[in-house]
């Protein structure tokens, strides 16, 4: 009787794992672990790998040794190596990435006050290559279709690739100039209301939002081409219909991969423009940090942005399986 109780569970089991939506995320969820153990680890050794006395460093040279060592002690340093990475294990487990040896306050409290502003900067300027590249890639593959417009196309390039090739905190510096100093349309640095958010934006937003706006306008091309866009046509659907139902949702998976790739690039991009923009963010929080020696807030800090870069790249890994389903099956 229990045999013939249980098999009916194991094989609904198994007909779940034979599944290969079930198979994807299981597959997706354990790289992310395994990723997060690789970051975790490396966030452990860069406090190991420092070369002399990372508290010594921190305090300076004129810290009495007896606060040197009682520090080294209330951060676990004096402890074997295999000690203090299972206790760092367990420690970001729950969530305590450690002291501040500069100001004393938790790790978790100063990245739980920073991080706002970092997400803030980057979900904003994600938003908004969206909303200029997209349309500004679909307008030019129309306009541009069947080798018309060809100046138009060489003008496109042309200035996509120059925008794209300027560095963020090159073109923060430059936008600080004309907007904030010579214009004085927005404020050089701080400031408050979403005013103080449009150069920040701006930087990090223009160089990928040309990126994505020529992978918008070759994928749609390509697109245009197909035989259900003809016969789209021949059936005398609306321009707007072809283009928003048709054609648009078919170019889209190519230019998430690379959005997706830009996303976690943006991420990272932070840590310059709210250096030039003064905003206090993780990206500002690190880089004080780091001229402090205060390895335990840097640790804490690489880790967050090794588990937001992971994240991203699992939200991305499912919005194209959806997306495309097929791809998601031949893998399984």
């Amino acid at each position: 009787m229990t045999a013939e109780l249980s098999s009916p569970g194991r094989a609904s089991a198994a007909q779940g794992l034979r599944n290969p939506w079930v198979a994807f995320l299981i597959r997706r969820l354990s790289w992310l672990v395994v990723s997060l153990w690789v970051v975790v680890t490396a966030a452990f050794l860069m406090i190991q790998l420092v070369p002399g006395d990372p508290v010594r460093a921190a305090l300076g040279t004129s810290a009495p040794a007896e606060l040197v060592q009682a520090r080294r002690e209330s951060l676990g340093l004096d402890d074997p190596l295999p000690t203090q990475y299972w206790n760092h294990l367990r420690s970001v487990l729950t969530g305590d990435f450690g002291t501040s040896m500069t100001t004393d306050l938790p790790v978790s409290q100063l990245v739980g006050d920073r991080l706002p502003t970092t997400v803030t900067l980057a979900a904003l300027s994600f938003v908004v290559i969206i909303l200029i590249a997209v349309p500004l890639g679909v307008t030019i593959a129309v306009l541009t279709r069947g080798a018309r417009w060809r100046g138009g196309e060489l003008a496109f390039t042309s200035a996509s690739v120059v925008v794209a090739a300027i560095p963020e905190f090159l073109l923060a510096v430059g936008l600080v100039y004309v907007f904030a100093v010579t214009l004085g349309w927005f404020p050089v640095a701080g400031g408050d209301g979403m005013g103080a958010w449009v150069l920040p934006v701006a930087s990090l937003s223009i160089g990928p939002a040309a990126v994505i706006a020529r992978i918008v306008r070759v994928e749609v091309l390509a697109v245009l081409g197909q035989d259900f866009v003809r016969t789209a046509r021949a059936k005398r659907l609306p321009p707007w219909r072809i283009y928003a139902r048709h054609a648009l949702p078919n170019a889209l998976t190519a230019t998430l991969t690379l959005t997706g790739l830009l996303l976690t690039g943006l991420v990272a991009g932070t840590v310059l423009v709210e250096n030039v923009f003064a905003l206090q963010g993780l990206g500002s929080t690190i880089v004080q940090s780091i001229l402090q020696k205060d390895y335990p807030v840097v640790q804490g800090i690489v880790l967050v942005y090794g588990a937001l870069v992971l994240l991203v790249n699992l939200v991305v890994d499912l919005v194209l399986a959806a997306l495309d389903p097929r791809s998601t099956i031949r893998e399984a």
